[in-house]
């Protein structure tokens, strides 16, 4: 994918993984939409970089539709926007629930399908779906958050090979500790000395990565792909690993 020329549109972009992308789309010379929901930092982030602020919530289906009607033609989507939450599944209020799956899984497919037409009609246009190492191994504390992810996981999956051969590429960046305010955003902070937190710019550069070089799977670090592997090769094992060692390995 050529990003030089292309418009991009980046969710979730006005703090984090989403701001740092944000800016390596604009020093790559793309035309970057910035969208958030906090419009001061929506704000200070688009004038930064030279891009547009986009203010939509994506946690609603008419927040989806404001976007997408202000986006225009996009020919690159990162869809990197969500949230999570920390604690025992059973004291997690409903509402939050409901928040974090519209945010976290439900606002990324509304919004794929608002503006995929567009791309299909041009013949190009790249997808890129931010997940996390969670959806893949499970974390203790983080079951809705780690469903989220792994239904966007299968959702990417099941695009890619319906999209190919149209000219739209799908991509997914599998990041697992990142040096954003996720963690204390989520209910508790990152307080572990191993393994440390990545800069969120190690993050979008991997983004960038997948975008331009038609990677359909990334992960960041990359020896963290051997976790879902022994998982899936040796699941006792892997289960009894994480009940010992807790969340030894742990969302973005």
């Amino acid at each position: 994918m050529q990003v030089r020329g292309a418009t991009a549109l980046v969710t979730g972009a006005s703090a984090g993984i989403g701001a740092a992308v944000a800016g390596l789309l604009a020093e790559r010379g793309a035309a970057v939409l910035v969208h958030g929901r906090d419009a001061g930092r929506t704000a200070a982030v688009a004038d930064g970089i030279g891009g547009r602020p986009i203010v939509a919530d994506l946690a609603t289906a008419e927040g989806v539709d404001a976007l997408a009607a202000a986006a225009e033609a996009v020919d690159v989507l990162v869809l990197n926007a969500g949230a999570g939450h920390a604690g025992p599944f059973v004291e997690m209020p409903a509402d939050r629930i409901e928040e974090l799956l519209a945010l976290d899984l439900t606002g990324a497919i509304r919004l794929t399908r608002v503006l995929l037409p567009g791309m299909l009609a041009r013949g190009r246009g790249r997808l890129c779906f931010v997940s996390s190492i969670a959806g893949r191994t499970g974390v203790a504390g983080e079951a809705v958050y780690a469903a989220a992810k792994a239904g966007l996981d299968a959702f990417a999956e099941s695009l890619r090979l319906e999209l190919a051969g149209s000219g739209v590429g799908v991509s997914v960046v599998v990041p697992a500790v990142v040096d954003t305010g996720f963690f204390e955003s989520r209910g508790r902070p990152y307080d572990r000395r191993s393994p440390r937190p990545l800069p969120a710019r190690a993050v979008a550069a991997a983004i960038l990565s997948a975008v331009e070089r038609d990677r359909a799977e990334v992960f960041v670090p990359g020896w963290t792909r051997l976790a879902p592997t022994v998982r899936a090769l040796a699941p006792a094992a892997f289960r009894r690993l994480s009940l010992r060692y807790g969340e030894e390995v742990r969302s973005r």
